[in-house]
């Protein structure tokens, strides 16, 4: 295929425009392997990045999708061949380098991630960037000693993509889970299915003034910052793990170095995009094996097109989207 469709962002005087094209590969950036894309997905970055409500892209134009899976087209890099089947999650994909929105993709090898057996292609962009994150965060807080004894673990956010497969993957390895949301009511059905053991209506929550409040957590991952995240570390429980995902609330963090030097609370942050290359390689082993998540069915909301991912996009930003939403790129 000499051309092939792809949702390029363009920058527009001060403003970002989506625009589905027809390309070549002389309009991707350079990478040492072409990968004819099969699935992605949607992640918050990307809605912002597509919507142009969150400056995301390093440079115009640029494809957009923070993640990809699909079979190596080719490849000048011994450790892929044709028909190797691959993927990306983060890694700058989608911000610096052109991303996963296409229907073809060329990528440096070394951000390439042969694809686990134990996973399809569809499954791995169910998981994706998401799941991803929610792996890291779990490896973090146990590599400090998190234990599910330590009491339960608080997820915000919870109907996200992120807070979704938190939920699957804490309970699949014996954490008692609580999903903290404003959609409760709504939701109850969707998070109880993912395993979650109490819901708890955010609007519903106490948040305090003390540098210390009741001790109610073992633990927490949380996608929201701002008050939300103060009130964390003010409620977990002594030597907690709080593992800080994202700013869906607010970026600012106004709390006091009580909880951390009278409870020994820890706060973890996560950064998958640039995660060391030996951890990605093995937490994607482990989401393909022991950590692989049991609700995939409920996890994937939809499967959308390349054209209707501006539409789709908005929805996203405004906070309608519950759980994963994968874009069906190719036939595998």
């Amino acid at each position: 295929m000499s051309t092939f469709k792809a949702l390029r962002i363009h920058q527009v005087e001060k403003a970002t425009q989506a625009r589905l094209e027809t390309l070549t590969l002389d309009d991707l950036g350079p990478g040492n392997v072409v990968v004819r894309v099969q699935w992605s997905g949607i992640n918050y970055k990307d809605a912002l990045a597509v919507t142009g409500k969150g400056r995301i892209m390093k440079g115009f134009p640029k494809v957009a999708g923070i993640d990809l899976a699909g079979i190596v087209e080719r490849s000048d890099d011994a450790r892929y061949k044709a028909g190797d089947k691959v993927l990306v999650t983060g890694c700058n994909i989608g911000e610096i380098l052109d991303g996963g929105f296409s229907e073809v993709a060329r990528v440096p090898a070394d951000i390439l991630v042969p694809l686990p057996q134990g996973l399809t292609l569809r499954e791995s962009m169910a998981i994706g960037t998401a799941g991803f994150t929610a792996a890291l965060a779990l490896r973090r807080m146990l590599e400090n000693h998190q234990s599910p004894s330590m009491g339960p673990i608080a997820v915000t956010g919870p109907t996200g993509g992120v807070g979704s497969i938190a939920i699957d993957l804490f309970k699949r390895v014996g954490f008692t889970v609580h999903a903290i949301t404003g959609k409760a009511g709504v939701a109850d059905d969707y998070l109880k299915a993912l395993g979650a053991d109490e819901v708890v209506s955010r609007q519903s929550l106490e948040l305090g003034k003390k540098p210390l409040e009741s001790a109610l957590w073992g633990g927490a991952v949380d996608n929201l910052g701002g008050e939300t995240l103060a009130w964390l570390t003010r409620t977990t429980r002594p030597w907690g793990n709080i593992a800080s995902i994202g700013l869906a609330q607010s970026h600012e963090l106004n709390t006091t170095v009580m909880p951390f030097i009278l409870r020994g609370v820890s706060l973890l942050g996560i950064h998958s995009v640039e995660c060391p290359r030996p951890w990605r390689e093995d937490l994607w082993q482990h989401l393909s094996t022991i950590w692989k998540p049991k609700h995939f069915d409920r996890l994937v909301a939809r499967e959308v097109t390349l054209e209707q991912l501006p539409a789709v996009c908005e929805e996203f930003t405004a906070g309608k989207i519950q759980g994963r939403t994968l874009v069906r790129i190719g036939t595998h």
